[in-house]
């Protein structure tokens, strides 16, 4: 038996052999990862990974892990591309791994700009532990940094390097922060926090230019106008690493496309995580997430379905971001929602917002308010939604009791 091959070993590709072992898969496991590095989580390379010149990475897994549990982790390889007919994996060396099933946890890679200046030294993306390295190792150098994106990375990064007395400027293009992610009424709470900080808004603008002098980053030009820097952070999105899907000839669509037991149109081949398009069944239609959560939960679920217990995909997404102080948490999937009930502190600041669409919870945003993040999530799992009075209270317990009322039918 040539086993189960996983090709990614990021959350998803570690959870999916860590769950083939629990669910009693005997067979062999190979998990090949392009990073040198041992699997690590990525949400901390733009916050704690950068608190000290010494933070190690966050590991997904203990490296006695893999050997534990006879998972044959190799780093550093790189898949060129897949023989369907042959069954088999080719390595970027010449090596062929033969599979019985395979599985895709590509993950995605960082969107790059194309303005003149992009490829200087000191512009930098956050991805990897790689990219993580280089900017940590040029923190000391940057008195002024220009964020180019308002999505969570770049925010993330933004508030870090403000707390350490950085000059940051954030240019995004649409109309307000966190436009495809938040709510306006999120986005604003958090522009409000970072402009608090000192970091600087440029909201509706677009570089045309990364300006440099003998190899030194200047400035970025918008406009007329150049913000002044020395190092700047590209955070513009992500894209799908489905090119070898697409040149194996599998169904692509911004994404690997899977059915709703995350198999290709292959049917030895699977697909899991941020690279994924796959049936949404909160949204009615294919979709794409990038979320911690995403990735493991559908790592589980293909787990069961290889191991003889076919499981559909259809866990409640659920994502969240450290923005400096603010701890964003966001429960559910918010498309064309038709009312919003928000609800404040005792000091005025925004709790929570509740996303309704005809009258039923489909989303809820929280800042600083894990309790609420937590028991939203369950009432739209399970599709209950209580009052409109209680929602509006932002009150834990009446909120819990209109809930628990609504269990209880």
């Amino acid at each position: 038996m040539s086993g189960i091959v996983i090709i990614g070993a990021g959350h998803a590709g570690v959870q999916l052999a860590a769950s083939l072992r629990e669910n009693g898969y005997r067979d062999t496991i190979r998990l090949l990862s392009g990073d040198p590095d041992f699997p690590y989580h990525k949400p901390p390379l733009s916050k704690s990974f950068m608190a000290t010149e010494d933070a190690a990475l966050q590991p997904l897994r203990g490296e006695a892990f893999y050997a534990q549990n006879a998972i044959d982790l190799r780093l550093g390889v790189d898949v060129a591309r897949i023989d369907r007919n042959g069954k088999s994996v080719i390595c970027a060396d010449g090596a062929t791994i033969d599979y019985d099933k395979l599985v895709l946890a590509t993950g995605t890679r960082a969107r790059n700009i194309t303005v003149p200046g992009a490829d200087l030294p000191q512009v930098f993306a956050l991805r990897t532990a790689t990219d993580a390295r280089r900017m940590r190792d040029a923190l000391p150098a940057m008195r002024h940094v220009v964020v180019i994106g308002g999505g969570f990375i770049g925010l993330e990064a933004a508030a870090m390097l403000s707390a350490r007395g950085v000059q940051v400027d954030v240019i995004e293009l649409a109309p307000r922060l966190l436009g495809r992610a938040t709510s306006g009424a999120v986005a604003s709470a958090i522009a409000d926090h970072l402009t608090s900080t000192g970091v600087r808004l440029h909201l509706n603008q677009s570089i045309s230019a990364i300006v440099a002098q003998d190899g030194a980053v200047l400035g970025v030009q918008l406009g007329d106008t150049t913000l002044p820097a020395d190092h700047v952070l590209v955070g513009v999105g992500a894209i799908a690493m489905d090119n070898l899907a697409q040149e194996a000839g599998l169904s692509t669509d911004s994404g690997i496309v899977v059915d709703g037991f995350l198999a290709t149109d292959d049917p030895d081949i699977f697909a899991i995580g941020d690279s994924v398009s796959f049936p949404q069944i909160h949204l009615g239609r294919q979709a794409r997430l990038e979320s911690v959560q995403n990735a493991t939960d559908q790592a589980r679920a293909l787990a069961r379905t290889l191991t003889g217990q076919p499981d559909r995909y259809t866990a409640l997404p659920w994502f969240w971001s450290d923005i400096g102080t603010l701890k964003l948490q966001i429960a559910g999937l918010s498309e064309q929602p038709d009312q919003f009930i928000q609800t404040h502190d005792t000091h005025g600041m925004l709790k929570s917002v509740y996303h309704l669409k005809r009258g039923e919870l489909i989303a809820c945003e929280t800042l600083n308010s894990a309790g609420e993040h937590m028991l939203s999530r369950r009432m739209i799992a399970e599709g209950l939604t209580p009052g409109l009075a209680e929602l509006a209270t932002g009150d834990l317990t009446q909120i819990k009791l209109a809930y628990q009322r609504l269990s209880d039918v």
